[in-house]
């Protein structure tokens, strides 16, 4: 008996280890049930949403190229169609309509800007030459590779060596270099960590890349030229005597450090020796030369106020599925299987192969479409001012949170809208990255100013001073808090560095 029972003992243990067994697979299958994958038409509209202008009709030619049943409409297929001002709002197309639904005789809101198709031909505004900064932002992202890196730290990295202007140094104060990246980015970071990345930018080549200033840079250049014999006392012309050597007192240096005439010039060939565009050194052709920017997006306005917009190419209405391929493949459907021999099946194969992976396609660039005009929209209902004055002073805050709220997006989608896309506007050419600002101060009435508003203020306060009794940042902190603007005299002074503007007894 004891040995039954051992027995039944010993299954009855299997039999609940199996259990648990079965139990553990169950919970890992539906683990791996609930991871989502990308189908192969959201990979697609990733891609193409991403893409600006030019890419995507580089993209549009290859497919056609690729696809033999893809064809591009006639001529007389893309004429007509106007948008007009009754266009429905994407919301009002989804059946819903908004409380504060879009009215373009409205003072406070704009109009939801003709979602409807266009097949009219777009004239394509005249390009205009923005500096290319691709070889040189390559040249310095390839030096990441020599330190030792985190995967954040890479991520911080790159968004810095973003923000370098064409001579290669930063216009921007950190404080907003970080504010910008978490709100384009959603990259989170502290001012530790981006002084830290920031030191290891300035060990790059060529020396005197990432400085802040110019006085930054040129002792970036001193500091790296170990071997130099007169290197400490070209530190102390920059570090002690700035001011004198930016007003070329040479006579006043010549005395506070004690140097011989043939010191004094000595000093002064080193310092010619120096640049103070060390960006310019990577190579003129990818500094200088200009490369033509087609804008995503066409935004105009009238003199009544009326704001209308069109999206620049990438219309899902100029492609078609080839006629000769639909008939084929009805001709193929009233012949009996029987009748087919190998090779009839394998072009239907490849037929419908081709016929499908060009429907995929017009249907990712119709949602790219619409993606772009509710996300273009969103900016201009929520940026109205500028678009109707071109002043940077009247960009409100704004984030990619806000777009996608408005658009009826998330934040990823948004964000590839807005990647290297470029807008022509009555006043210009503008990046979509132009028009996010963030929040820089509280105003006493609670409303929030941007940190170009702010540098506007700072502006008109210094162009209307006394050049014989220049304003202080001191004193620019108490004129702007007597306005409105609760600002501390160093973020004043980070402000006015970045607006290039020097300090007072500069401005005399």
């Amino acid at each position: 008996m004891s040995v039954l029972r051992k027995c039944r003992t010993f299954a009855l243990d299997m039999a609940q280890d199996n259990k648990q067994t079965q139990n553990q697979v169950q919970v890992q299958a539906q683990q791996q049930v609930q991871v989502q994958t990308l189908s192969p038409q959201q990979v697609m509209l990733v891609r193409l949403t991403e893409m600006p202008i030019e890419a995507l009709q580089q993209r549009i030619e290859n497919e056609c190229l690729e696809n033999p049943w893809l064809e591009k409409a006639s001529p007389d297929l893309s004429e007509g169609g106007e948008y007009t001002d009754d266009a429905p709002s994407p919301l009002e197309r989804d059946g819903e309509r908004p409380e504060d639904s879009y009215d373009y005789r409205s003072e406070d809101d704009i109009p939801d800007y003709l979602l409807r198709p266009t097949y009219s031909n777009i004239t394509v505004p005249e390009n205009v030459e923005y500096g290319d900064t691709l070889s040189f932002y390559d040249q310095l992202k390839a030096q990441m590779s020599d330190f030792d890196l985190t995967e954040h730290e890479r991520t911080l990295l790159e968004y810095l060596i973003g923000e370098l202007d064409g001579n290669g140094l930063l216009g921007k104060p950190l404080i907003q270099i970080i504010d910008e990246a978490e709100i384009y980015q959603g990259i989170e970071t502290s001012e530790q960590e981006m002084l830290k990345v920031l030191d290891i930018l300035q060990q790059f080549e060529p020396a005197g890349i990432g400085a802040r200033t110019l006085q930054e840079c040129l002792l970036l250049q001193i500091k790296r030229d170990e071997k130099n014999p007169y290197r400490p006392l070209l530190q102390d012309v920059i570090e002690k005597c700035y001011d004198d050597f930016i007003h070329k007192r040479w006579e006043r240096i010549q005395q506070r450090l004690n140097l011989s005439a043939l010191q004094t010039e000595e000093l002064k060939r080193e310092i010619k020796r120096l640049n103070p565009r060390p960006g310019s050194s990577l190579g003129e052709k990818s500094m200088v030369v200009g490369h033509q920017i087609t804008p995503d997006f066409i935004v105009d306005t009238d003199e009544d106020g009326h704001i209308s917009m069109q999206l620049n190419g990438g219309d899902a209405s100029t492609l078609m599925i080839s006629d000769d391929a639909t008939e084929k493949l009805k001709a193929y459907e009233k012949m009996k299987d029987s009748q087919l021999s190998k090779a009839v099946q394998e072009d239907i194969r490849f037929t419908r192969e081709y016929v499908e992976r060009g429907q995929l396609f017009i249907e990712a660039l119709a949602q790219r479409r619409e993606s772009m005009i509710r996300t273009m929209n969103a900016i201009i209902k929520l940026q109205r001012p500028f678009f109707l004055e071109g002043d940077d002073t009247l960009l409100k805050p704004m984030r990619l949170e806000d777009v996608a709220t408005l658009a009826g997006y998330d934040i990823s989608t948004v964000s590839r809208v807005c990647n290297s896309k470029y807008v022509q506007t009555p006043f210009g050419i503008y990046s979509l990255k132009h028009f996010f600002t963030h929040k820089a101060v509280q105003k006493d009435d609670a409303e929030m100013a941007t940190s170009k508003q702010v540098m506007a203020v700072i502006q008109e306060l210094i162009d209307a001073e006394d050049k014989q009794n220049p304003l202080s940042d001191e004193k620019l902190s108490v004129l702007l808090k007597e306005k409105g603007y609760d600002i501390a005299r160093r973020t004043i002074a980070k402000y006015r560095e970045a607006m290039k503007i020097p300090i007072a007894r500069m401005r005399k």
